[in-house]
């Protein structure tokens, strides 16, 4: 294992958010605390409780799923991406480090963004509303699991985009959507059971519904449930991640 390799990708990576901090940890502080007192005032001022739970309290999990699934997908597709970008991907594969120490270095320095951010929008809410942490070692391996796998996805993006557009279309136009509709602002129990069926096949539900049993042990699907399909897709990005390795599908084009 090369593992001065991995640790100056890494520490590079590292770097990027330090020389960008008013957009990487900024920018989602305030979007998040819009988030609370446009959702906290508008919306908890005619939703009390939810399962006995404030309704600030209680989007407050949604709230971070949101900031990490973004931040983790974009810092781990722009970090492998800008090397394609500028041709540089091409002194990285001809270095004597193995992929996986490559997937390593920059999957490890996106998650590490993704949960910095996450524990900043968890702090930050505590100015809003009451929070409790009712597993905190749950809550940690939700939280982990989630960033690195959605890191992976964003590595796997990077690799396949071919412009800064189709960069962004995951981030931006796919996971807000989905998300949004993933039980984050609400219960699906006040669906109508046509649309409670619909939203298990959303897999952002999964995350949220386990992320938030965590907190108040309350969820929409079992939280065994929840941390068994993120390993799914966790195993799923790993294996399309192997592939791509053996084939050198758009690295060595």
């Amino acid at each position: 294992m090369n593992f001065e390799a991995m640790k100056s990708i890494y520490v590079f990576e590292m770097a990027r958010m330090r020389r960008t901090l008013l957009q990487s940890v900024i920018s989602p502080v305030i979007t998040t605390s819009l988030y609370f007192i446009v959702f906290g005032t508008a919306i908890g001022s005619r939703i009390q409780t939810i399962d006995g739970v404030s309704y600030g309290s209680f989007i407050t999990p949604g709230l971070i799923m949101l900031t990490l699934l973004t931040q983790c997908i974009s810092n781990g597709s722009i970090g492998i991406y800008f090397p394609k970008f500028t041709g540089t991907i091409y002194e990285i594969l001809s270095a004597p480090v193995a992929m996986t120490e490559i997937l390593v270095g920059y999957v490890g320095a996106a998650a590490t963004k993704g949960l910095i951010i996450g524990l900043i929008i968890l702090a930050t809410a505590t100015f809003f509303v009451d929070i409790r942490i009712a597993h905190p070692f749950m809550m940690v391996v939700f939280l982990v699991l989630t960033a690195v796998t959605f890191s992976l996805l964003g590595f796997i993006i990077g690799i396949w985009a071919k412009s800064f557009e189709q960069l962004n279309i995951i981030p931006m136009l796919v996971v807000p959507p989905l998300t949004f509709l993933g039980g984050s602002f609400y219960s699906i129990s006040m669906l109508s059971p046509f649309w409670q069926a619909v939203s298990h096949f959303n897999p952002v539900l999964y995350l949220v519904s386990g992320f938030r049993w965590s907190f108040y042990e309350i969820a929409d699907v079992n939280p065994w449930m929840s941390l068994a399909m993120i390993c799914v897709f966790l195993v799923i990005c790993l294996s399309l991640l192997g592939w791509i390795f053996r084939t050198g599908y758009r690295l060595r084009s």
